[in-house]
C-alpha cells in the first residue's frame, strides 16, 4: 500500500490565504453569500462541477461570471433553450470544401470554465451532451475524441424543477456535479446596499486573483491532504446509512462519495490544515450527498428530503475517535 504524503503546515497556510483571497474577490461582487461562495470554490478546487439552484434573479449567473473573472480563465456561456442542439454545445464536424476534408468546429464547451445558465430550460437530449465532457474532459463527435482544457469547470445554473418550461435533470447528470448549492436571497442589509448604489462592481470589472495554472497547482495539492484511517470507515458508512434509509429508493453511489472526500480535503486545506477531521465531513456532506439522493415516492410525497436523509446517516454513524497520525 502506498503511503500517503502529509502536506506541511506552510504549504496547507499558503493554500489557505489564497483560498481566502480569491474568495473575498468573489464576495465583492456577490454580496451576503460567503459560504456560498465557499462551497463553490471547494468544488472548484477538488476539480468537480458546481449546480446552482435557485429562482431567477438570485445573482446564481453572477456568481458563476465572478468565480470565473478571478481565477483569469477562459470561460464560454452557454445559455439552454427547448430549441438548443447537443452539436451547439459539444460542437461539429463541418466539410471544407477548399481542403476536401472534414474539420471539427468546436462547441463553446471547449473552455476552461462553461456557464452552463438554465440548464434545465433545454431538452434532455441536449442536457446529455454534458455526460462525457463533465467525466472524462473531452468530447467525442463523429467517432474521435476532442480534448478540453485543464483546469475544466462547468457552473451551471437551474430553476427548480416546478416552473414553468424546465426538464428536470437526470440522475447520472446530477451525480456529475460536485456540488448542489442554493445561493438564496440576499441579507436586508447586502439588499439594501444594492439598493443604494453602493455596490457598483460587476464580474467583467473583476480583476484577476489566481490564474489557471496556479488553480490546477491548488487542486494537485488537495490530492496530498492526509486522511486518516478511520475516516475512511466513517465516510463509507455514511454512505451505507443513506443507502439502507426507509426512504431511500437510491442512495449515495461511489461516485458521490469520492467527491466528498475530494471536497473535504479541499475544506481542510481552506481552513489552513493538512488532515482531514469529522468536522469537515459534516459541513461538506450536504452539498454533496443530498442531489445524489433518489427518494421513494412516497417519501416525496410526504414532504422528506436529500438533506433530512444525510442528517439521519449523521445520527446513526458514530464518529471515529482521533487517530494519532493524524
Amino acid at each position: 500500500m502506498q503511503q500517503q504524503v502529509q502536506l506541511g503546515a506552510a504549504q496547507a497556510e499558503q493554500f489557505a490565504a489564497a483560498f481566502e483571497r480569491l474568495a473575498a474577490a468573489v464576495d465583492t461582487v456577490v454580496l451576503g453569500k460567503q459560504e456560498v461562495v465557499r462551497l463553490a470554490l471547494t468544488a472548484m478546487f477538488a476539480e468537480g462541477h458546481i449546480l446552482l439552484e435557485d429562482v431567477p434573479g438570485t445573482g446564481k449567473t453572477t456568481m458563476a461570471r465572478a468565480i470565473a473573472a478571478a481565477v483569469s480563465g477562459q470561460w464560454r456561456r452557454i445559455q439552454f433553450t427547448p430549441d438548443l442542439l447537443p452539436s451547439d454545445v459539444s460542437g461539429v464536424t463541418i466539410f471544407n470544401q477548399a481542403s476536401g476534408a472534414f474539420e471539427f468546429h468546436p462547441g463553446p464547451v471547449f473552455a476552461n470554465i462553461v456557464i452552463a445558465d438554465e440548464i434545465n430550460r433545454a431538452s434532455p437530449k441536449t442536457q446529455s451532451a454534458l455526460l462525457e465532457v463533465m467525466e472524462e474532459g473531452r468530447v467525442t463527435v463523429d467517432g474521435r475524441p476532442h480534448q478540453v482544457p485543464l483546469p475544466f469547470l462547468v457552473v451551471a445554473t437551474q430553476n427548480p424543477v416546478e416552473m414553468d418550461g424546465t426538464y428536470r435533470l437526470p440522475e447520472a447528470q446530477l451525480d456529475r456535479f460536485l456540488v448542489k448549492l442554493s445561493v438564496g436571497y440576499p441579507v436586508e442589509a447586502a439588499e439594501i446596499e444594492v439598493l443604494r448604489g453602493t455596490h457598483q462592481r460587476s464580474p467583467e470589472h473583476l480583476p484577476p486573483v489566481l490564474d489557471t495554472e496556479a488553480v490546477a497547482q491548488m487542486a494537485e495539492l488537495a490530492k496530498h491532504v492526509y486522511i486518516a484511517e478511520p475516516l475512511y470507515a466513517y465516510l463509507v458508512q455514511l454512505a451505507n446509512a443513506t443507502r439502507s434509509h426507509p426512504q431511500v429508493a437510491v442512495g449515495v453511489s461511489p461516485r458521490g462519495l469520492i467527491a466528498l472526500t475530494r471536497a473535504a480535503s479541499v475544506f481542510a486545506l481552506s481552513q489552513g490544515r493538512g488532515y482531514i477531521i469529522p468536522e469537515d465531513v459534516k459541513a461538506l456532506a450536504g452539498p454533496v450527498f443530498a442531489h445524489r439522493i433518489q427518494l421513494a415516492p412516497d417519501a416525496a410525497m410526504r414532504g422528506a428530503t436529500g438533506l433530512q436523509v444525510v442528517a439521519d446517516a449523521f445520527d446513526q454513524v458514530p464518529v471515529p475517535l482521533p487517530s494519532p497520525a493524524a
